[in-house]
């Protein structure tokens, strides 16, 4: 069983209780506008190119068995056409390529995640699967949360709920709890703004309800989009209607992605919009808050 691996970020605090691990998985089935980890949309690795960062020194050309590095009017030229992602232009020395993906098995991963065990018996942390969505990868997903509950280690899984009733049903025995993403309320506007509709990710918010599982809900906000008081509104109304959200997280908008979608050749559509004060954050907070009594607070 293996599965495709983004990143292994350790010592982390914002993902769930106490020091983490989180594992970001690659691929998901949701195409956010505002998406800051665009290289974790797609399920195959990606070759990220910076050229600001390419010093000419051409090693590339004859590593690649594709033909997609060239020298054209004594410029290094990236033509991303052919390219497999295999990795065997980058050099080490190299700072202009960075592979985006690697595959892992389960146990390999689990070695890995091992390493940080006296870190979460001291803090009471744990492992938390993100991505890309981890369910969008079931059965490797469902393998490694049983083998970390089969070490007695905590786990949690940042979601944003695309999956069928079967795949979460088998998967949350393993799960302690879920960081779970809520993108808009406004379902015609979910769909312009995700690219799928909202009717599965409410379907597993009310499942994980019913199965009475600890759930975080994690609400992007980004100017001119849904920093609406009807979807605020719209965000307190699940909280009060299902009872297993412990607390609800306003995450405000940055732009931290926008170098990445560059790297990858891709446009970056939101271009312009200016990220929040911590006034205006401060504001979305309370009128949320406002409709609730679940504890609402800034990531």
């Amino acid at each position: 069983m293996t599965g495709t691996i983004l990143n292994v970020q350790r010592f982390s605090t914002e993902d769930g209780p106490g020091i983490r691990t989180t594992v970001f998985l690659k691929g998901c089935p949701l195409s956010c506008l505002w998406c800051h980890n665009p290289e974790s949309q797609r399920t195959r690795p990606e070759l990220l190119y910076d050229p600001e960062r390419c010093v000419h020194c051409l090693k590339c050309l004859p590593r690649c068995p594709y033909g997609c590095h060239t020298l054209t009017d004594g410029q290094h030229r990236f033509d991303r056409t052919h390219c497999i992602a295999c990795g065997a232009c980058i050099s080490p020395l190299c700072g202009a390529l960075e592979l985006s993906g690697q595959r892992m098995t389960v146990q390999e991963l689990l070695s890995e995640v091992r390493k940080d065990r006296i870190f979460y018996e001291h803090s009471g942390g744990g492992v938390t699967l993100s991505g890309g969505e981890p369910l969008a990868h079931p059965q490797f997903t469902e393998e490694f949360l049983r083998e970390c509950k089969a070490e007695g280690l905590h786990t949690a899984i940042e979601t944003c709920g695309h999956a069928s009733t079967e795949v979460l049903r088998r998967i949350a025995p393993y799960v302690d709890l879920f960081l779970f993403d809520c993108k808009e309320t406004d379902p015609i506007l979910h769909k312009k703004y995700t690219g799928v509709a909202p009717d599965e990710i409410l379907s597993s918010l009310a499942l994980l309800h019913a199965l009475e599982k600890d759930v975080i809900l994690r609400c992007p906000i980004i100017p001119s989009l849904n920093d609406r008081e009807d979807h605020f509104k719209g965000i307190a109304a699940l909280a009060n209607r299902f009872r297993s959200i412990r607390r609800i997280e306003i995450e405000p908008y940055h732009a931290f992605g926008e170098a990445k979608y560059r790297r990858l050749g891709r446009s970056y559509l939101l271009d312009g919009i200016t990220p929040p004060d911590a006034k205006t954050v401060d504001l979305w907070v309370r009128t949320v808050q406002e409709y609730t009594d679940t504890e609402v607070r800034r990531a």
